[in-house]
């Protein structure tokens, strides 16, 4: 007897619960920096080491680029069911860790889980999801990226007395969501997309009409198009993204001069600005307005955002804290991150399809790292107003590009994209 399929938004919501667990661990995270920092008496150096191994970064760019070849050669669910148990062994690590190579070593095993994880998740979404509401769905795992975060930071307030305890407690309740979401995926079928194209695939390479994909097939035609494309969207923006993503809480203590309860307190009311953005403005304009006009507008409050950090530290009033949480929250939740997750599925055929958003998050992650390895010695040696610079550099230029080269997309199915975009016999070299 078969049994009854999931409905697409139970595939959508139990996917999307990815985004809840990576940007949650990246948060935990940030909240607790100054904590580790004195408990294990750590230095810029180190810092910057957990900031560029951590699934904010390096490691995670790793996992991505495993997993999204997985993905494409054995199917989405091989990635998609076992990858969380990685993920849970070393979020133990970091639960338990006393000393800095065992909260390292949990860092990077918990970045490489959630890189690979992404990947499968999104691809999943994107492949699931009904042509004329691909934003809508799409847009949920930005709300559960922004509910990840701002729970992780409610709590830190809450447990803030407890200190350091309060974020390994933190931390645990991501081994409990973990744990959840694994249980449920198993019940979760193959995707439906990958399925067909493998067969075509399987048909075509027998008659000769296509060849086994490859990965140096991403850096050529359409698809290298693609993704030059993604590249200037997210990987640039990310590097303003993850600095706020990791470093936010510590910039607010450092920069802003409030303590580590109310720096938190600011950043929930970001992610949750985040969520009722994705809502209100991505899921529900994306599909039927102009997304030229809607990135456009978004990517240019990302640049007033953290042009606020030019201005002398004296004149960083609470006002104008308010105001970043505000502004990079909107931003969050229906800007470069929100495309950009829909655009990686969009823009390339089914059997690249998860490989291209590997390289992209991996190239992403990896220059993140190298970012975070130089942002505190920046920010040390000249002050944070230069890093600042910098960060309102990336999000101008990232946000010229996705305005300027923004695709026709909207309310077609990847299917028709595909055929525009390679040809009737389709999917790439």
């Amino acid at each position: 007897m078969n049994m009854k399929q999931p409905s697409t938004w139970t595939k959508t919501i139990v996917a999307s619960m990815t985004s809840y667990i990576d940007a949650g661990s990246i948060v935990a995270g940030a909240a607790g920096l100054s904590l580790w920092e004195a408990y294990l008496n750590l230095g810029s150096v180190h810092i910057g080491l957990l900031a560029a191994f951590s699934s904010n970064a390096i490691s995670a760019a790793l996992g991505a680029l495993v997993g999204g070849y997985i993905c494409d050669r054995y199917g989405r669910k091989l990635v998609y069911t076992y990858d969380l148990v990685l993920y849970m062994l070393g979020m133990l690590c970091v639960v338990f860790a006393v000393n800095f190579p065992m909260l390292f070593a949990g860092y990077c095993i918990v970045g490489l889980s959630v890189g690979a994880d992404v990947v499968a998740s999104w691809t999943l979404i994107a492949e699931n999801a009904p042509a004329k509401n691909r934003a809508r769905h799409c847009g949920s795992a930005q709300v559960a990226w922004a509910l990840g975060p701002a729970v992780v930071l409610i709590m830190s307030v809450f447990l803030g007395g407890l200190g350091l305890l309060g974020n390994r407690i933190v931390f645990a309740h991501l081994i409990v969501v973990a744990l959840v979401t694994w249980i449920l995926r198993l019940k979760m079928p193959e995707s439906a997309s990958w399925i067909a194209n493998k067969e075509k695939e399987q048909e075509l390479i027998a008659r000769g009409l296509w060849r086994k994909p490859r990965m140096r097939d991403l850096f050529i035609g359409a698809n290298l198009k693609g993704v030059l494309f993604l590249l200037g969207v997210y990987t640039i923006w990310n590097l303003c993204a993850g600095t706020m993503g990791f470093f936010l809480p510590y910039i607010y203590e450092k920069v802003g001069g409030v303590d580590n309860v109310t720096a938190n307190a600011l950043t929930v009311g970001l992610f949750l600005t985040s969520a009722v953005s994705t809502v209100f403005i991505f899921m529900r304009l994306a599909d039927t307005c102009s997304r030229r006009a809607i990135y456009g507008t978004v990517a240019c409050l990302f640049i007033a955002a953290w042009s606020i950090f030019l201005l002398p530290e004296q004149s960083l009033t609470m006002p104008l804290l308010i105001a970043f949480a505000v502004l990079v929250g909107i931003n969050n939740g229906s800007g470069q991150q929100a495309f950009y997750q829909m655009w990686g599925s969009e823009l390339f055929p089914a059997r690249y399809r998860a490989s291209a958003q590997g390289v992209l998050f991996f190239s992403a992650r990896i220059f993140l790292g190298l970012w975070s390895l130089c942002l505190p010695v920046i920010s040390e040696a000249y002050g944070f107003k230069v890093a600042a610079i910098f960060l309102v550099a990336f999000a101008t230029i990232s946000m010229l590009i996705g305005t300027i080269f923004n695709p026709d997309t909207s309310g077609k199915t990847l299917e028709q994209i595909e055929e525009e975009r390679y040809g009737s016999v389709g999917a790439g070299p």
